[in-house]
């Protein structure tokens, strides 16, 4: 009896041993812990990147975090100032930020990301109560307009489509969950977001209450990607969200993940190929990854990649161009 019971307390010692020993990288000159810069709660790229640091944590053998942000803006400094090793962007905050063309960078060029792997499109969204009475886009003048963070993609671009299509409308910044609160509360009357479908915040707002999609016409797409070349054509499926009975036709950003230049290569190998790896847990983090596929690298035509990332694509594919070498 006494054996069994040593026995016992030698397991479970064993076993909180294991649990109190903290996880450590592969590779000893791996760092022993990784941060992914994501965006608002609420958002998809929240979602995905809670979802990535289960799998890399995992995967690498090191802790990996995700941190929220104000989104693509705000990752790109933190990449930059070397506060964080991985995070998410748009090909638009991208270009803005390698040229240092926006008003945001001040003029300095951020060029110490490297690109790792696609993640998916973001089409940009209009959405209103049913009972608002708005109809197109052109409807929107004169509303109150919740655009998520400063920093995120739409912060970034709602105001800049809002000024090519002649727009004039009370702009409101704030994390997406909030938003979405108060246009179910009748404190704002549109969510212009920019986001991957389904967009969880929106999701919470259909739940609640009936809402409509504001579809931009052909004529304000055209505008739009005139005026802002990176844009691309976008469509939401219809049935993505449950009142959404047709397709939604927009325009769009492809989003990337990034890592800061100096990791080593061989972890961002291993990052690369965790994530193919183990895609279908991803998309059950959030459906939108299930874009995230090799294939897709070629969304990238700017951004160098990282040689860890390089060798993995030149290890899978046998055709194409890595965009940015």
């Amino acid at each position: 009896m006494k054996a069994r019971i040593f026995g016992i307390l030698a397991i479970s010692l064993a076993a909180f041993a294991a649990l109190a020993t903290p996880v450590l990288p592969a590779d000893p000159n791996w760092p022993a812990t990784l941060t992914i810069v994501t965006a608002s709660p609420g958002g998809t790229y929240h979602v995905y990147g809670a979802g990535l640091a289960k799998i890399l944590t995992r995967a690498l053998g090191l802790t990996v975090t995700e941190l929220t942000t104000e989104g693509p803006n705000q990752n790109i400094q933190m990449i930059e100032s070397g506060e964080a090793q991985l995070g998410f962007v748009t090909m638009g905050a991208a270009l803005q930020a390698w040229n240092g063309a926006a008003e945001w960078t001040n003029g300095k060029q951020y060029r110490s990301m490297r690109a790792l792997f696609p993640m998916y499109d973001t089409p940009f969204l209009f959405v209103a109560l049913k009972d608002s009475g708005i109809l197109s886009v052109a409807g929107i003048a004169g509303k109150r307009i919740g655009v998520g963070p400063r920093g995120g993609t739409a912060g970034t671009y709602i105001p800049m489509f809002l000024k090519t299509l002649k727009i004039d409308a009370e702009l409101t910044y704030g994390a997406w969950e909030e938003l979405a609160a108060e246009i179910s509360d009748g404190k704002l009357d549109v969510l212009a977001a920019a986001v991957g479908a389904p967009f969880p915040a929106v999701a919470g707002l259909e739940a609640n209450k009936k809402i409509t999609f504001v579809e931009p016409s052909r004529e304000e797409i055209l505008a739009l990607r005139l005026a802002m070349p990176e844009l691309t054509p976008s469509t939401i499926p219809a049935g993505v969200y449950p009142s959404l009975k047709k397709s939604y036709a927009t325009v769009g950003l492809y989003n990337f993940a990034v890592a800061g230049k100096d990791l080593p290569d061989g972890l961002v190998y291993a990052i690369v190929d965790a994530v193919f790896a183990n895609h279908q847990e991803l998309v059950q983090a959030h459906p939108a990854a299930a874009a995230t596929v090799p294939a897709n690298f070629v969304h990238n035509t700017f951004l160098p990649y990282h040689p860890g990332a390089s060798r993995y694509y030149s290890n899978r594919l046998t055709t194409g161009a890595i965009g940015g070498d």
